[in-house]
């Protein structure tokens, strides 16, 4: 007998720090852009930046950076680690290190292609079992009932796949300025919006948590 996603509890953390978990995401990303974008002044003023390459090996250094600065403020002040963040963080990394090692950007640009993927699959490939992994992914912020957080992870699921796809549209026929910039200014509001679009059935499936000593 498994768990019910319903009996997921948001810890306080998840419920009182929305808009400082949305900053340590965003903030890399940020990051990313700026690196891009005035990848050469940095060059100029910081000349050992030079070793890296050009602006979107700058970019992504300092990307990975930001990146695992954010996870270590998440540790430290949300008391744990979110699941996407850190999965995230992890393909960052290691991606990161091989486009700067290899002198190669088909790496970075294609790791939202590669972690999209791999949250889709994995989404949809726990239904097949029975499980949805959705409340866990989100680290349970809030309580839903079966139905909710199946047709929920259905949808997150095919988002997934459907980033993963544009992604890969993206990088592959436009400019590196084109796709940096569309990584902040497109997809994150694409996200914003379909996170929008699910409140109605949120709403409908929330379930009240019961407080402590009933049964």
């Amino acid at each position: 007998m498994t768990t019910s996603e319903s009996d997921i509890t948001p810890s306080a953390a998840d419920r009182h720090h929305p808009m400082l978990k949305m900053a340590l995401e965003l903030g890399p990303l940020l990051v990313f852009f700026f690196g891009n974008l005035r990848g050469a002044w940095l060059v100029a003023h910081f000349p050992a930046l030079a070793t890296l390459g050009g602006p979107l090996f700058v970019a992504t250094a300092l990307f990975m950076a930001a990146t695992v600065a954010s996870l270590v403020a998440s540790k430290i002040i949300l008391g744990h680690l979110p699941v996407m963040p850190f999965i995230s963080g992890i393909v960052v990394v290691i991606f990161g290190s091989l486009s700067i090692w290899l002198q190669d950007e088909t790496f970075i640009k294609m790791k939202p292609t590669i972690i999209n993927t791999m949250f889709g699959v994995a989404l949809l490939g726990g239904l097949l079992f029975g499980k949805s992994l959705l409340g866990y992914v989100f680290n349970a912020a809030f309580q839903l009932d079966e139905e909710g957080w199946r047709k929920l992870t259905v949808r997150w699921g095919v988002f997934f796949l459907f980033l993963a796809v544009l992604n890969e549209v993206v990088w592959r026929n436009f400019s590196d300025d084109f796709w940096v910039a569309f990584k902040v200014w497109g997809t994150m509001p694409i996200t914003i919006l379909f996170t929008l679009s699910q409140m109605p059935l949120i709403m409908k499936h929330t379930v009240t948590p019961k407080a402590e000593g009933e049964n």
